[in-house]
C-alpha cells in the first residue's frame, strides 16, 4: 500500500532550484501536513521506542547485541523496518516522508537507531533499488521481517570518504562460478551480527563493484568490536576477507557501476540522519528543560535564568528549522517519485532519478543537522553543569553519541565540496541556470542600488531577508567563479564557503515557508511561536552568510575592486535587526511551560 504526502499536485521542483526561484508555501511540504496514516505510524514508532528500546538501553550499551536482533525482529512485525520494500517482497512500500517519521522517533537512543538505519537503509536498500528479481525474492523478505539483519561494507582503512579509492579486489574464478574477493572492510555497522553485507571492491582491481556478501561464504570472518567514543549500542566491526567466495549470481547492479549504489543510497542515508538528529535533539532538549526546571541556584530554578533560557529557545528554534528542512526536501523527494510509473520497466531506474535530483538537498540536511544536533547536545550538557559530564545522566551519552553524525554518512567536509560541487555541475551542465541567475545579478548590483520588490502577505520581512540572502549567495559565487572558472574545483575553502551560504539559505526559506504556512491556514495566533522561532534563526543565518561572503570577496579580490565588492556586499547585506533577546524569552517561555519541544 503505496502512501501519498499532503504535497499539493503542482510540477516538480528540481533539485537546487531554491537558489534561482521562490516558493509558495502551498508548495512545500511541512509536519503540519502529516497524513492521518504518517501520524499513527509515527506514533507505533514512538511506542515502539518508549516501551521496547528505552527500556534495554543498558543491555545494548554493553553489547549485548541479542537484545539489538530481538528489537529488529519486533521492528519488522510492526512493519518499522520495512516501509520502503516493495509489497510483492514483504514490505509495506511507503513514502518517504514516512520512513524519515519513524527514523525521527527512533532516534530517542542513537546507539539502537544506528543499527535500525544500518539494517533498513543502506543494508537494505541497495537490493530495492539494484537487486536481481532472484536476489530480491531470496533476501527482501526476510530482511523486512528482521530474520536476518543487514550491513554495508563500503569504508576502508585507507579510503573513508574516499570510496573509489578502495583496494579491496575481486577476481572471477577459473570455473567462473564465483568472484574471489580479497580486503578488508573498516567501521562496519551490524558488522558483529548482521547476515548480508553489501560488498564494494573492484573487479580485476578496477571495476568498482557491488556484491551481495553472506557471513557464511567461505574466506568472509568478522574482526573484533571496536571501542567507540559514542553509539556505543551498535556493533562497529571490520570484515576481512580473504578468497572470500561470492556466487556470480551476487553480483549487484552492473559491473564497473558500483558508484551509482554507493553515492544513491548515501542520499537517502543523508536525509534518514537529518531526521534521526531532529528526534535527538527533541530528546536533549526536553531534558534540558527538564533538569532547568528542578535546579536550583541562588534561591530560584535556573530555568528562571536569561542565559539558559536563551540557550533553550536557541535549541527550540534550531529544532523548528531542522524539521522544516528535513520534511520539506523528503516531500519534494516524495512528489517526484510519486510520477514514476511503478509498472514500468525502466520504473527503478526513474526511481534512482528522483532521488538523486536532489543530491544537494540531501547533503544539506546531513551537514546541517549533524551540526545542529551537536550544538544541541553540548548546550543540554551545558545546563546540567557538573551533572552533565557524569555516566548516569542522560546527557553524557548523548553529547558522545551526537559526534559520530559529521564523520558518517560522508563527512561534513566532504558533503560540503559535494553540494557546490553538485550546483556547479548543474550549472556547466545547463540543468540549472546558475549562471544566467548570477550575471543578472551582478549587472543589478553594478547599476546601482535597486528599487526594493513589493512583497505581499505574512513574513514580509524575513522573505525579503531570505532573499537578500540569496543575493549574496549568488554575487559571492559569482566572484568566485569569475576568478578561478572551473579551477574553482581546486579551492576548497571557498567552496565550502559556498556551501555554508547555500545550506543557510535553503535553511532560512524553509523555516520562513512553514511559518508563512502555518500563518495562511491557521491564523496569526498560531503562527506567533513558529514566526518567533524563525526570526530567532534568520538571524544568525544571515550573519553567517555575511561572513561567508565577506570571505570569498577577501580571497578573491583585492585594491579597489575589494572594496567596490564589499561596498556592494555591506548594501546587500543591509536590514534591520529584530530583537531577539525578547523573541527568545517568548519562546523559552512556551517550551518551559510545555516541558519539551512543542508548538501547541
Amino acid at each position: 500500500m503505496v502512501t501519498t504526502s499532503a504535497v499539493p499536485k503542482s510540477k516538480i521542483i528540481s533539485g537546487g532550484s531554491f537558489l534561482l526561484e521562490s516558493r509558495r508555501p502551498e508548495e512545500v511540504f511541512t509536519p503540519e501536513d502529516f497524513t492521518e496514516q504518517q501520524q499513527l505510524i509515527g506514533q507505533t514508532a514512538e511506542e515502539f521506542t518508549v516501551n521496547e528500546i528505552l527500556p534495554n538501553i543498558e543491555k545494548m550499551e554493553h553489547k549485548d547485541f541479542s537484545v539489538s536482533r530481538d528489537l529488529l525482529k519486533k521492528a519488522g512485525e510492526l512493519g518499522l523496518s520495512s516501509v520502503e520494500i516493495p509489497e510483492a517482497y514483504g514490505g509495506l512500500e511507503m513514502d518517504k516522508v514516512t520512513a524519515a517519521v519513524i527514523a525521527d522517533h527512533i532516534a530517542k537512543y542513537a546507539g539502537f537507531a544506528t543499527t535500525w538505519g544500518g539494517h533498513t537503509g543502506i543494508g537494505t536498500l541497495p537490493i530495492v533499488y539494484f537487486g536481481t528479481e532472484e536476489q530480491k525474492q531470496k533476501y527482501l523478505p526476510r530482511l523486512a521481517s528482521g530474520e536476518i539483519v543487514g550491513a554495508y561494507a563500503l569504508s576502508e582503512a585507507s579510503s573513508g570518504s574516499d570510496a573509489l579509492n578502495c583496494r579491496a579486489r575481486a577476481e572471477l574464478s577459473a570455473d567462473g562460478k564465483h568472484y574471489i574477493l580479497n580486503g578488508e572492510k573498516m567501521w562496519i555497522t551490524n558488522a558483529g551480527f548482521a547476515d548480508l553485507f553489501t560488498v564494494f571492491a573492484k573487479i580485476d582491481g578496477e571495476k568498482f563493484t557491488a556484491f551481495l556478501v553472506e557471513k557464511t561464504f567461505p574466506g568472509f570472518s568478522v574482526g573484533a568490536e571496536e571501542h567507540k567514543l559514542g553509539i556505543r549500542g551498535s556493533s562497529t566491526c571490520p570484515i576481512i576477507l580473504n578468497d572470500c567466495k561470492v556466487p556470480v549470481e551476487n553480483l549487484l547492479g552492473e559491473i564497473g557501476k558500483g558508484h551509482v549504489i554507493a553515492f544513491n543510497i548515501l542520499n537517502i542515508g543523508r536525509f534518514k540522519l537529518g531526521a534521526m538528529c531532529v528526534g535527538g535533539g527533541r530528546v536533549s532538549l526536553e531534558h534540558a528543560i527538564a533538569y532547568a526546571k528542578q535546579r536550583k541556584a541562588f534561591n530560584k530554578v535556573i530555568a528562571d535564568f536569561g542565559l539558559v533560557r536563551e540557550k533553550i529557545a536557541n535549541m527550540a528554534s534550531l529544532l523548528f528549522v531542522g524539521e522544516s528542512l528535513v520534511y520539506r526536501t523528503v516531500g519534494m523527494m516524495d512528489r517526484a517519485l510519486s510520477e514514476v510509473d511503478k509498472s514500468a520497466s525502466d520504473a527503478i531506474k526513474e526511481t534512482r532519478k528522483a532521488i538523486e535530483e536532489y543530491a544537494v538537498e540531501c547533503s544539506i540536511i546531513k551537514v546541517w543537522a549533524s551540526e545542529m544536533v551537536n550544538y544541541v547536545v553540548d548546550e543540554t550538557l551545558q545546563i546540567y553543569g557538573g551533572y552533565g559530564f557524569v555516566e548516569e545522566y542522560p546527557a553524557e551519552r548523548a553529547y558522545r553519541d551526537a559526534r559520530i553524525n559529521r564523520i558518517f554518512e560522508g563527512t561534513n567536509e566532504i558533503n560540503r565540496l559535494i553540494i557546490t560541487g553538485f550546483l556547479l555541475k548543474r550549472a556547466m551542465s545547463g540543468q540549472l541556470p546558475l549562471m544566467p541567475a548570477i550575471k543578472k545579478l551582478m549587472d543589478e548590483v553594478l547599476s546601482g542600488p535597486s528599487v526594493s520588490e513589493d512583497i505581499e502577505g505574512a513574513l514580509v520581512e524575513e522573505r525579503k531577508l531570505v532573499g537578500q540572502a540569496k543575493k549574496l549567495g549568488l554575487f559571492a559565487a559569482g566572484a568566485a567563479t569569475q576568478k578561478y572558472m572551473q579551477a574553482i574545483q581546486d579551492q576548497q575553502e571557498i567552496m565550502g564557503a559556498i556551501a555554508d551560504m547555500t545550506m543557510e539559505t535553503y535553511a532560512m526559506e524553509s523555516a520562513v515557508l512553514r511559518a508563512q504556512k502555518i500563518s495562511e491556514t491557521k491564523g496569526e495566533a498560531a503562527a506567533a511561536l513558529p514566526v518567533a522561532m524563525t526570526r530567532v534563526y534568520l538571524s544568525q543565518a544571515f550573519e553567517k552568510v555575511e561572513s561567508a561572503a565577506k570571505k570569498i570577496i577577501a580571497a578573491v579580490a583585492d585594491g579597489d575592486m575589494l572594496r567596490t565588492q564589499l561596498a556592494i556586499l555591506r548594501r546587500l547585506a543591509k536590514y534591520e535587526p529584530f530583537n531577539t533577546i525578547e523573541l527568545r524569552q517568548q519562546i523559552a517561555q512556551k517550551m518551559i511551560e510545555r516541558g519539551k519541544y512543542a508548538l501547541a
